[in-house]
C-alpha cells in the first residue's frame, strides 16, 4: 500500500491555548501568512500526561484503554497509530518519552534495550526515547527541545518514516516549576518557537505535512489533570494540504489519531469512533 502522505506529529507537553496564542510568534506567523492553520482542542479527562498520551494514539478516553494515571502503565489493547501505520506498509518514527514505547510496542521499558532500537517488525519502526529519571522541581532532567527535533529530522532523512512522532516534557516541567504567567514561562515558550523555527521549513520541505500541538493545558499554578479550560485546552497548528473547519470550531483530542489516519491514507479502525477533522 502507498500511503497518501508523510507526517509529523509534534507535542510540546503542557501548554495552555492562551499561551501557544500570544507566545509562539513564530507558529503565529505562519498562520498570519496563511501557510498554517490553527484550531483550539481540548484534552481528554483527566488530563494528565500518560492519559492523554493513550488517548492521543488510539482515540478512545482513558476509560476505555485504561491508562488512567502517569502510575498506571501498560501495552495498551486498542489499535493505535503506529500500529494501524505498519499494517498499511509505512514506517514510523517516534522521539518521546519512554511512556510512548512502553504504551505502544511494549511494557515495561527496559533502559537499556529499549532507549534505541529499529525492529522493521515493530508498531514503532525507529524508536529514540529518554525517561526523564530523577526529574523533580530542581531538576527537570529534559532533553533540549533542539536535540529532539534533530533526532526527529535524522530519522526522516536517514530512514525515510512515513509518519513520525516527536514529544518533549521542557515547557510541562517548566509550567511545574514556575506555573504559565512569569517572565521564565513567557522566555521558555519563546525559545521552543524559535528551536522548532530551525525545523519547521525542513520538514515542510521533505514533503512533510506538520501538526504542532499540546497533550494538555496548565494553570498559572502549574497544575493539570482536572476539568478546567486552562488545564484542558491547547492549540494545534496545521501545515499541511488538507481541509478543516472553520478557525473557531473547537477540536476533540479524540480526533485526532483517525485525522492522522485519514490523511496518510491508512484505513481508520472501528474503535476510533471521533470524525477526523481534515479532509
Amino acid at each position: 500500500m502507498i500511503l497518501h502522505t508523510k507526517l509529523l506529529l509534534i507535542i510540546l507537553d503542557g501548554v495552555p491555548w492562551r499561551n501557544w496564542r500570544r507566545l509562539f510568534g513564530n507558529l503565529e506567523g505562519w498562520v498570519q501568512s496563511g501557510e498554517a492553520q490553527v484550531w483550539k482542542m481540548r484534552a481528554v479527562l483527566p488530563s494528565t500526561s500518560a492519559c492523554c498520551y493513550a488517548s492521543i494514539h488510539t482515540g478512545v478516553t482513558p476509560q476505555v484503554h485504561g491508562i488512567l494515571s502517569n502510575e498506571v502503565r501498560f501495552r495498551v489493547a486498542q489499535p493505535d497509530v503506529f500500529s494501524e501505520v505498519t499494517k498499511a506498509g509505512g514506517k514510523t518514527g517516534a522521539v518521546t518519552h519512554s511512556y510512548w514505547s512502553e504504551f505502544f510496542n511494549r511494557h515495561p521499558f527496559d533502559l537499556v534495550n529499549d532507549i534505541e532500537y529499529d525492529e522493521p517488525g515493530g508498531p514503532i519502526t525507529h524508536g529514540r526515547f529518554h525517561t526523564m529519571t530523577g526529574y523533580g522541581h530542581d531538576n527537570q532532567m529534559t532533553p533540549s527541545d533542539v536535540d529532539l527535533f534533530a533526532t526527529l529530522t535524522m530519522l526522516c532523512q536517514r530512514h525515510g518514516i512515513d509518519y513520525g512522532i516527536l514529544h518533549t516534557c521542557t515547557l510541562d516541567s517548566m509550567g511545574h516549576r514556575f506555573g504559565h504567567d512569569n517572565t521564565p514561562m513567557d522566555h521558555a515558550c519563546a525559545v521552543a518557537d524559535a528551536m522548532l523555527a530551525a525545523f519547521l521549513p525542513k520538514w515542510r520541505a521533505a514533503g512533510y505535512e506538520v501538526m504542532v500541538t499540546a497533550d494538555h493545558g496548565q494553570t498559572d499554578r502549574g497544575h493539570h489533570g482536572g476539568r478546567e479550560d486552562l488545564q484542558q485546552d491547547f492549540a494545534l497548528y496545521y501545515f499541511g494540504e488538507g481541509k478543516g473547519p472553520k478557525e473557531d470550531t473547537l477540536l476533540d483530542q479524540l480526533q485526532l489519531a483517525p485525522t492522522i489516519l485519514k490523511r496518510l491514507g491508512v484505513p481508520v479502525p472501528n474503535t476510533m469512533k471521533a470524525k477526523p477533522f481534515l479532509a
